[in-house]
Formats: structure tokens, C-alpha cells, sequence
């Protein structure tokens, strides 16, 4: 050919330039990588299902490595989180330079609280986003923000159980949260909004929610001008196929007794309470800011129980604020074997700016916070056997969650996923992922059950 040059070979030229055009053209794949607490989860899945409205494929934590877009939904509660947090937009910056994927956003609690020092550090992200910018996520992908898919999600749980946050944001000020920066005040979803994406996700084969929000018991104060999670828990409850709801994250501060009698009353709200304590003795209580004495939180736990004989008390503790001294820990420690909850969880003091406790000496070296964390746990874990094996030759409804190693793994109504004891299951019969069976219980250890499918109670 006049004027080709000696090594131009049309075939193979020809193939590479339709290689190039077909890498352009192919469909976006968008991976969506989600840490921290179970209400980024829901964001995540609310995210997912407004791309997947736009016919955009998504998917969730994805193992295929078949996307070409990510986005890294962010934690900055702790120092802990924001590690994990920034190593995970590391990871796929590095993916995005080696050329195995096209874009990176990041969205979700680090980027809203530290957005201009994410973008001045780590400039290869194409986008950070608040906690409230979904709309503007959207536009990225050339998609709009659908109202009408309001309550719609792309689970990224197992079908049968779906996390449903009920209100965004806290009013509440705990010296040592960050939330109310990264979330903003409480603002609480409409009753009926709420309703129609329970009766949703039971079209879906949904059958527990769990209720969060970062503080339940100030649902409706804002539209209702009164405390209105009573009402909502009877009209979830009259949601036809919703078998478990269940509570997590309540103050304790004039604690809403009244929603005790709903969950007495209504059968498939689960005795189950996660009420947040941090601390126990009252000089730590105040000076986080808690707004309530050792003997007050006593006398609620023997109202609830009172209110709710059996129920399953969850609370959460934390090791190493400020000031604390061993005499703190000794109290603290006399506290839960006085109270004997059946599940407690524990965070070190983490020192985060914005927080009034920021201005004081974060004085407790991590170590010693650490190892004041292991001691209570210790106290704890010896109750936690105690509790269970009193459940040994009894009965419980059973939710089957998965099989795994040959075994089934499902949780009572007194469980909840990943926190809480599990039911370890041998049956040589299937057993269906997603439904209730009766299980006996055989075994127990300090935080886990065996137990045998029984054909009644």
C-alpha cells in the first residue's frame, strides 16, 4: 500500500484499534465497599438501589474483580475505624494506578468529617462525599436521584433479615461522639415512609428487621413533637409477615418505658433490648456527658425486667476515658455482676477532635485501656457462660442464618447478627437458610449454643 509504513499489519492493527474501542464502550460495573456500623449498610443498599434503578450494574463487596468503578463507604467513629477506613481507599487507589479499575469515590463518615484533608492527601479519589450527598454520588454516574424508590434497597444481607434505619443524625451531646458532626441532628423518617419499606422488604423475604438509628428513643419528636417509637413499633408489628423487630441503640435518659408494653404485648417483637451505657460510675457518666447516675440506669434495668420478664439486655462500655482510674473500673465491674447483662461490647477511649472531650488530657496510655477493656470483658464472660447454661434442655425458636462446615448456624430472638451468641445446629436433614425451626438446646459455652431441631416445644 502507497505510503504504509515496513510494519504496518493491517489485520492485527485493525484487531487492536476494535480492543481499544470495546474497552471504552463496556458497561460500568460499580463495586460498592462498605465499613463501619449497620447504618452505612443501609446507605450502601439504599446507594445500590438507586444505581441498579438507573441500570447500572452494582454489586457488593464483590470477590470477582469484574467492576471497573468503586466506591468506599467510610467509617469515622474511632481511630480503629479511620484506619481501616483510609487503608481500604489506599488499596483501591493502588488498584485504580495499576490500571484494574477506572474510578474511586469515597463517601460515608471520614469523608464528611475530613473531606478537604482526604482530597489534600489522597488526591488519585475522583470524589469524596458527605453523608448526606447521595444525590450528587448519582450525578457522577450520569443518573438521577429516583424519589419514588423511597424505602427501596439492594439488600446486601442475607434476604432474610434486613437492617432499617428509622431516623438519621443525634441530638444528643456524649462528650466523647463525633456522630452529631459526620451525621447532623436527629431528623426521623414519617411513619408510613417507614411502614411501606417494611411491607417492601417482606416482599422480598424479609423477616426481621432490625430497628437502628443512633438514637432510637427520639423517633418522632421532630415531625410528631412527641416520642412516637411505641407507635411505630405496634404499626411494624401489624406488618403482615414481619415475624422478628428488634431494638437497637436506646438511650438510657428518660428511657420511653412505655415501649416495654408494646414489645410485651406484640408477639413478634423480640425481647431484646441494645441500650448503649458506656460507663458506670458516675464521674465518668458525667463527664461524658451521659446525662444519668449509675443508681438511675440501675433502677431502669430492674424496670425493664419488670416490665419484660426474659428480656435480653445488650449494652456497650468503653475503657480508658478520661480520668478514669482503677477505682472507675472497680466500679464498673461491680456494676455488670450486679446487673448481669446477657451481652455487652467494649471500645477503647479513642481522642476525637470536635468533641468536648477533646479538651481534656487523654491520660489513660493504650495499653492500660486495653488491658482495663480485657478485664471487664473477663468479668463479663464468666456471666455470659452462666446465662447460657441455664438455657441448656430448653427450647427456642430458631432463625437458620447459613450453613456453614457442615453445620447450620441460626440465633434465637435473644440474638442479633454478628454481635450476639450464635446456635450452632448438627442436623443430617436440610435445613432451609431463612426459616424458623425449634431447637433445643444441648450445649453452651460463653458465648455460643448447641442445641438439636426438636419438632415442637
Amino acid at each position: 500500500m502507497s505510503g504504509s509504513p515496513d510494519n504496518w499489519h493491517p489485520a492485527t492493527d485493525n484487531l487492536h484499534l476494535i480492543k481499544m474501542k470495546t474497552k471504552k464502550l463496556h458497561r460500568d460495573k460499580v463495586n460498592i465497599i462498605t465499613l463501619g456500623c449497620s447504618k452505612n449498610m443501609v446507605d450502601s443498599e439504599v446507594l445500590s438501589g438507586q444505581l441498579l434503578a438507573n441500570d447500572i450494574d452494582v454489586v457488593h463487596e464483590n470477590k470477582k474483580s469484574d467492576h471497573n468503578i468503586v466506591v468506599v463507604n467510610t467509617c469515622g467513629f474511632i481511630d480503629k475505624a479511620k484506619e481501616e477506613s483510609i487503608n481500604t481507599i489506599l488499596d483501591q487507589v493502588e488498584l485504580k494506578r495499576r490500571g484494574k479499575i477506572d474510578k474511586v469515590y469515597v463517601t460515608g463518615c471520614l469523608s464528611e468529617r475530613y473531606k478537604n484533608n482526604l482530597e489534600a492527601e489522597i488526591p488519585e479519589v475522583d470524589a469524596y462525599f458527605g453523608t448526606m450527598e447521595l444525590p450528587l454520588i448519582l450525578k457522577q454516574f450520569e443518573a438521577d436521584y429516583k424519589t419514588e424508590l423511597v424505602g427501596e434497597r439492594l439488600l446486601a444481607t442475607p434476604q432474610h433479615y434486613a437492617y432499617m434505619k428509622i431516623s438519621e443524625g443525634c441530638n444528643r451531646t456524649c462528650s466523647f461522639c463525633a456522630i452529631p458532626l459526620m451525621r447532623g441532628q436527629h431528623v426521623s423518617k414519617t411513619m408510613d415512609d417507614l411502614v411501606k419499606e417494611a411491607e417492601g422488604l417482606v416482599k422480598k423475604g424479609v423477616k426481621e428487621v432490625m430497628l437502628i438509628a443512633q438514637e432510637l428513643t427520639y423517633y418522632g419528636l421532630d415531625i410528631y413533637k412527641k416520642r412516637m417509637l411505641g407507635d411505630l413499633m405496634n404499626r411494624l408489628a401489624d406488618v403482615e409477615g414481619l415475624e422478628w423487630i428488634r431494638l437497637h441503640y436506646a438511650y438510657p435518659s428518660k428511657f420511653p418505658l412505655e415501649i416495654l408494653d408494646v414489645m410485651r404485648e406484640r408477639d413478634n417483637i423480640c425481647n431484646y433490648l441494645d441500650m448503649p451505657l458506656q460507663h458506670a460510675a458516675n464521674n465518668m457518666l458525667a463527664a461524658m456527658k451521659r446525662q444519668i447516675t449509675r443508681e438511675e440506669m440501675e433502677e431502669l434495668t430492674i424496670a425493664i425486667r419488670e416490665k419484660v420478664p426474659g428480656i435480653c439486655l445488650r449494652t456497650t462500655l468503653i475503657a480508658g476515658f478520661p480520668g478514669e482510674t482503677e477505682d472507675d473500673v472497680e466500679e464498673l465491674k461491680g456494676f455488670l455482676q450486679r446487673q448481669r447483662f446477657d451481652r455487652v461490647g467494649i471500645f477503647t477511649y479513642s481522642h476525637e477532635e470536635g468533641t468536648s472531650a477533646h479538651d481534656l488530657v487523654d491520660d489513660v496510655p493504650a495499653d492500660v485501656k486495653e488491658s482495663r477493656a480485657q478485664e471487664i470483658m473477663e468479668v463479663q464472660q464468666e456471666i455470659s457462660f452462666e446465662l447460657n447454661q441455664e438455657k441448656v434442655g430448653k427450647v427456642f425458636k430458631t432463625l437458620i442464618d447459613k450453613k456453614e462446615a457442615g453445620r447450620y448456624l441460626g440465633r434465637t430472638e435473644f440474638d442479633s447478627v454478628e454481635v450476639d451468641n450464635e446456635v450452632v445446629i448438627h442436623s443430617a436433614k436440610k435445613l432451609p437458610i431463612g426459616e424458623f425451626v425449634n431447637v433445643k438446646i444441648t450445649k453452651a459455652y460463653d458465648y455460643d449454643l448447641e442445641g438439636e431441631v426438636v419438632s415442637g416445644e
